[in-house]
């Protein structure tokens, strides 16, 4: 027994070599920190540390929910995230079906290409372009309302315009990329199904109904039920680029409330409590959600 297992290493060293920077960024930045949610049961002291800070139980989980504000950023935070759920995750599907129906090679290059490249952008520069877009004064989205006869819109500061902003950069930004895994998944479909298609008359509409779609069924699946888990998981960066004190009704979420009470107002516990409770519910997504597509079809993370 011992003797295989060496003579695997041996064997597979070069793939191992290859993966382990990516255990080792692993190890450190997401399961050594993991021993960090201890201080979320603590009245931690930064002076005193881990070791010496008070044990107060659940303390600040129950002032978290006896906050007032604690609804509005829980209903913000899954009101973008079911948003970005419904609009951002058929997107690259879409591109992707749509792509395979390209028949010049040149072109479907160039158009993956461009679709690609917002992916690549900085979150700070993706949101210097929306700040820009979108002022009152020089960005070119109100100058044609303004040329429509219409008054000016200052967009980022009216809380109604906020979701609709961040979901439409979102899917700006990840469509192209997504749509790889896709656009993958479909090469693996064998043509002779397409043939046979032909044979029974079905036209293009219908290859891509009864063929693509359920030759990509697996992996649409199993990023669904990835995107669920990471419903709670809005990104930090452009909200917190994006968003001011006159919109927080709708821009304040979870991550950006811990940011305040955590880094700017040093409430270390309460800010890992709340981030803690938020990483259990997510986890709960991915187990219920795990649960029914194993129940309504062959197809799971576990």
């Amino acid at each position: 027994m011992k003797g295989s297992i060496v003579r695997q290493l041996k064997r597979d060293r070069t793939f191992l070599l290859l993966f382990a920077p990516v255990l080792i960024y692993y190890i450190m930045f997401r399961y050594v920190p993991m021993f960090g949610i201890a201080i979320s049961f603590m009245d931690y002291n930064l002076f005193k540390g881990i070791g010496e800070s008070e044990w107060v139980g659940l303390k600040y989980y129950k002032i978290f929910f006896e906050n007032r504000d604690a609804l509005v950023i829980i209903k913000n935070t899954v009101l973008l995230g079911l948003y970005k759920l419904a609009f951002g995750f058929p997107a690259p599907i879409v591109l992707a079906l749509l792509l395979n129906e390209l028949r010049s090679a040149i072109y479907k290059r160039f158009v993956q290409s461009v679709s690609y490249l917002p992916h690549f952008l900085s979150t700070v520069v993706v949101s210097s372009m929306i700040v820009m877009l979108l002022s009152p004064s020089t960005g070119w989205i109100n100058h044609a309302i303004q040329w429509l006869g219409f008054p000016a819109i200052h967009f980022l500061q009216k809380a109604e315009w906020f979701r609709t902003i961040y979901i439409a950069s979102e899917v700006w930004q990840q469509v192209g990329w997504g749509s790889i895994i896709y656009l993958a998944a479909i090469t693996t479909i064998d043509p002779q199904l397409y043939d046979a298609a032909k044979m029974d008359g079905a036209g293009r509409w219908k290859q891509t109904l009864h063929v693509t779609l359920p030759g990509i069924s697996a992996a649409i699946v199993i990023l669904f039920i990835l995107q669920i888990g990471h419903i709670l998981e809005i990104g930090f960066e452009k909200v917190f680029l994006l968003s001011n004190a006159a919109i927080y009704d709708t821009s304040d979420i979870i991550s950006t409330y811990v940011y305040r009470t955590g880094i700017l107002q040093g409430g270390f516990s309460y800010a890992t409590a709340i981030d803690l409770f938020m990483g259990v519910i997510g986890l709960l997504f991915v187990y219920v959600s795990n649960q029914i597509s194993r129940k309504l079809g062959e197809t799971s993370l576990w």
